[in-house]
């Protein structure tokens, strides 16, 4: 089992909804960002996810690529990116952190290095946004036996033809992705997500969170009372680039988790 796992299975006996945050490694550099992370659980965070930074990401909105883009111009790597949760894991043993990009960074690095790096580090599982179910055995595969989940994103266009196939070997939870189109677009609606998120539950066992277009404690409450919790990452990363204090930023994911954790 492993911290995902064991996390959702805490939150289902207490009855609660999963709170995930996102965040970019490195932006705006790595002390901040390193700051805000460690504060991240006593803020309700229930799961971290961490971007990886990357210069071509192709499924993220302005805001996020904004931040890769800060990140590495401050000097981020991959390797720092992984220095960074053994930093955090010296004083958190138990939050789950996702892995979230791009596979590039994980070739160049070379697949079987990089996963026994992430698992040293403190890594539970993998979000890598350009890899279809069809290239399971390019990383997916490898890291469910290097003991990380591997976590698939299903979106409104993953019809029921396609959605056994996104499922078949997922794990740790299934990112329902709220609206087409890139990160930070538009506003997530619990009435058009809920019957989405009632067709994936139908045909797996695994959590369903809900991520894109939630920006308030409020709709972090409508999504999370839907499914089995919600993802926020545009919205702490606008906070993050508008300059806003650790304590300010945190202040920001706390409301957001309250109202995910009211649901």
């Amino acid at each position: 089992m492993t911290r995902i796992d064991a996390k959702f299975a805490a939150l289902r006996a207490e009855g609660k909804k999963a709170f995930v945050a996102y965040m970019m490694a490195g932006d705006p550099d790595v002390e901040t960002s390193l700051a805000v992370m460690k504060g991240m659980p006593a803020a309700g965070v229930d799961v971290i996810e961490l971007g990886m930074p990357f210069t071509d990401p192709m499924a993220d909105g302005p805001t996020i690529q904004l931040a890769g883009q800060r990140a590495l111009e401050g000097g981020q790597t991959l390797q720092k990116t992984l220095e960074m949760v053994v930093e955090f894991r010296k004083s958190d043993a138990t939050t789950p952190i996702v892995l979230m990009g791009y596979y590039n960074p994980i070739y160049s690095r070379g697949v079987d290095k990089f996963l026994a790096d992430a698992k040293a580090a403190g890594i539970d599982g993998l979000i890598v946004v350009d890899l279809p179910p069809e290239e399971d055995d390019e990383l997916c595969i490898p890291a469910q036996a290097a003991g990380l989940n591997f976590i698939r994103l299903a979106t409104p266009t993953t019809d029921s033809k396609r959605l056994p196939k996104v499922l078949e070997n997922t794990s740790g939870f299934v990112y329902y992705v709220s609206i087409t189109g890139i990160t930070g677009a538009a506003a997530a609606e619990a009435a058009a997500v809920a019957p989405e998120v009632a067709r994936i539950k139908a045909s797996t066992d695994l959590p369903v969170i809900v991520g894109f277009g939630i920006r308030t404690p409020e709709t972090a409450q409508d999504i999370a009372s839907i499914a089995d919790g919600c993802v926020v990452g545009s919205a702490i990363v606008s906070e993050i680039a508008d300059g806003k204090s650790v304590d300010e930023v945190l202040a920001f994911v706390k409301g957001l988790a309250e109202g995910a954790h009211r649901a």
